[in-house]
């Protein structure tokens, strides 16, 4: 699409936004196009997950009012300190935009940011497709830099998902829990994932790219693309969530955490990790490169989930394995 059809379209959207029914001819009128380039328009908008309503006699509709990321609102909105954030119409990863920038001349600064309403690409743990419908979540990719290089970034998704756990509680008055390794719950169901990637040297500094797939409020055809219990965001609080001021929050909560996590390591999130366990003194199951079952007790100061095993503890890293609950 060009990108005098992306900035149309993006026009579109701000006028059905209300979640007020508006006439095709109209809307074709006000834009000057046809009728049909306005249908073609909201065709290729609900193919990226919008609900749109189409009734005879009284135009187009979206299912509910949309708030629009705003980056001129998003900058209002930061500490003057803050690194900036990229706000993208439709793209086909955050990670991958964020990937890509670093291969730019410019370096970028350390707490920089890509989100997205919409993902055509998004990808989860072991390269699984991530939901990622328009204007309905928020898809968040964050980076940082790690002098002490990869070896240094062990913890890093727990690190990533205790933050956002501890925003979520905080601001929003929910139970949010983590999944070891990198998966936040609410009342049982997932709410949302981390995907942290790495570029470096074992020996060097390392560039870190933190993913954050977070549910704001799915529409209902989600049931057809998610095949487990999955909660989201305004439903759980049964509050109206502004995600310009979320992805504020957000990215404030994860360079306080980075910050400490660089001085002094996974240690100071033990404690807080524990806390929020999903599966804490639960039977569950590890599978995948290793496989055990026994009585999950946290994790260590390095971020290894521990096991109970007939009165012994062992302790699993990150990596290709999965925790799920037992039988």
């Amino acid at each position: 699409m060009s990108k005098a059809s992306l900035q149309l379209q993006r026009q579109l959207l701000a006028v059905l936004a209300d979640g007020c029914f508006h006439s095709g001819q109209k809307l074709a009128e006000q834009f000057g196009v046809s009728r049909t380039a306005i249908a073609n328009y909201i065709q290729e908008l609900e193919q990226v997950g919008l609900d749109v309503y189409k009734v005879k006699g009284k135009g187009y509709g979206l299912a509910r009012p949309l708030l629009l990321l705003d980056a001129q609102r998003i900058k209002q909105l930061q500490p003057s300190v803050a690194a900036p954030v990229l706000v993208q119409h439709i793209t086909d990863s955050t990670n991958l935009q964020l990937m890509q920038m670093l291969h730019n001349t410019t370096p970028l600064l350390k707490g920089s940011v890509v989100v997205a309403e919409a993902q055509t690409a998004g990808r989860g743990r072991r390269g699984r497709p991530w939901y990622s419908p328009y204007g309905s979540n928020l898809y968040f990719s964050y980076y940082w830099r790690l002098e002490q290089g990869v070896q240094a970034a062990m913890g890093l998704s727990l690190v990533a998902g205790c933050a956002l756990c501890s925003l979520l509680r905080r601001e929003y008055q929910v139970t949010a829990q983590v999944k070891w390794p990198n998966d936040i719950y609410i009342d049982g169901r997932k709410i949302a994932g981390v995907l942290v990637e790495l570029a470096g040297q074992a020996d060097a500094a390392c560039n870190v790219i933190i993913g954050i797939g977070l549910n704001i409020a799915l529409p209902e055809t989600a049931l057809q693309h998610i095949d487990q219990p999955y909660a989201d965001l305004m439903h759980s609080s049964g509050k109206s969530v502004d995600r310009n001021k979320l992805i504020v929050q957000l990215q404030n909560e994860l360079t306080m955490a980075l910050n400490t996590f660089e001085l002094q390591g996974f240690k100071p999130f033990q404690q807080i990790f524990n806390q929020y366990d999903v599966f804490a003194k639960r039977l569950v199951n590890i599978s995948g490169t290793a496989a055990a079952t026994g009585i999950c007790l946290g994790v260590d100061e390095n971020g290894a989930i521990l096991l109970e095993q007939d009165g012994k503890v062992q302790a699993f890293y990150g990596g290709e394995l999965t925790l799920r609950a037992g039988a």
